[in-house]
């Protein structure tokens, strides 16, 4: 594949390597999911955006998770789908439409930290500061915080794709499921040294930031909730940061299993089913972690429920 110059744009996207039986297994799996993924978040959005009462900072700031659930899932599991029944061989990408895949991916993936790190931030002032809590949470905060979450990764990814894309190119097979920056700068026979230096730069500097401002607040809020005695107020904040909390470790443990394994090339395809999983577990698993265990939430999702059923 790689001394064909038919045409130096297309490139062949190995994927998945499974059995001609196992593919209507994984269809389903991943379109069930991907549907779950969909309706669960589209209806959380709706919810949040409908309901009066949960027009709160903490569930609009949570909207910003499930709309990046609902956008890295669609980067992700349509592509694969598309090409679940295709031959290997026959398996190809544009290179334009693979490093558009590469660069939402990675927004997706940067900023689901972002994102959890501001959700962080409004427990904080919530839990720590709660008389300021609403001259501090202002809507142009909720705003100011939403567009950072967002802006960040725009740039670092921009950055991070522009080093790979000004490479030239020797070879034309991705070897993962999906495109993604390692991807693309695997295809140049030049030196790579200045990419695996920003992208290692990029990855510390993301996980430390999210790691030790997640760690450190919920450290405090700790301290805050084991000084004061009020049980009925420690039970509240619990609940929600337990929530916040679960949707971080779900992430940060496939994130990392995804990581470890490229250090193993003998694991090739349990990385690519890792790296995938990163893509579907997070987001099918965050509405049923953080929207049905807030029981504001939970609450108007079942009236919601029993109102259209009535009808």
């Amino acid at each position: 594949m790689e001394n064909q110059t038919f045409n130096a744009d297309m490139l062949n996207l190995e994927g998945l390597k499974f059995s001609s039986e196992a593919s209507i297994p994984v269809f389903t799996f991943l379109l069930l999911t991907y549907i779950f993924i969909m309706v669960s978040n589209i209806s959380l959005i709706i919810l949040i955006s409908l309901e009066k009462s949960l027009h709160q900072p903490m569930y609009l700031l949570f909207c910003n998770m499930s709309i990046n659930d609902v956008f890295g899932a669609t980067i992700i599991i349509p592509l694969l789908l598309s090409q679940i029944f295709v031959p290997i061989t026959d398996r190809y990408i544009h290179y334009v439409n693979c490093v558009i895949q590469a660069f939402f991916g990675h927004i997706h993936a940067s900023a689901a930290h972002t994102v959890l790190m501001i959700m962080a931030f409004d427990r904080y002032v919530a839990i720590c500061k709660p008389l300021s809590y609403s001259t501090i949470m202002t809507n142009r905060m909720v705003v100011k915080l939403s567009v950072s979450a967002w802006m960040v990764p725009v740039v670092m990814v921009s950055i991070l794709l522009g080093l790979s894309i000004r490479l030239s190119r020797c070879r034309q097979v991705i070897f993962n499921p999906y495109c993604d920056n390692a991807s693309l700068f695997k295809l140049s026979c030049e030196s790579v040294l200045i990419n695996q230096i920003y992208g290692l730069g990029y990855t510390v500097v993301l996980l430390g930031s999210s790691m030790g401002s997640i760690t450190l607040t919920y450290l405090k809020i700790a301290a805050v909730c084991l000084s004061r005695r009020n049980k009925v107020l420690n039970s509240r904040a619990l609940q929600t940061c337990a929530s916040h909390l679960t949707l971080y470790l779900v992430m940060l443990v496939t994130g990392i299993v995804n990581i470890a394994l490229h250090r193993f090339p003998d694991l090739s395809d349990q990385q690519k089913l890792a790296s995938i999983m990163y893509h579907v577990v997070p987001p099918a698993l965050n509405p049923v972690i953080y929207g049905l265990q807030i029981q504001m939430v939970r609450e108007k999702l079942f009236l919601y429920l029993r109102t259209i059923k009535q009808q």
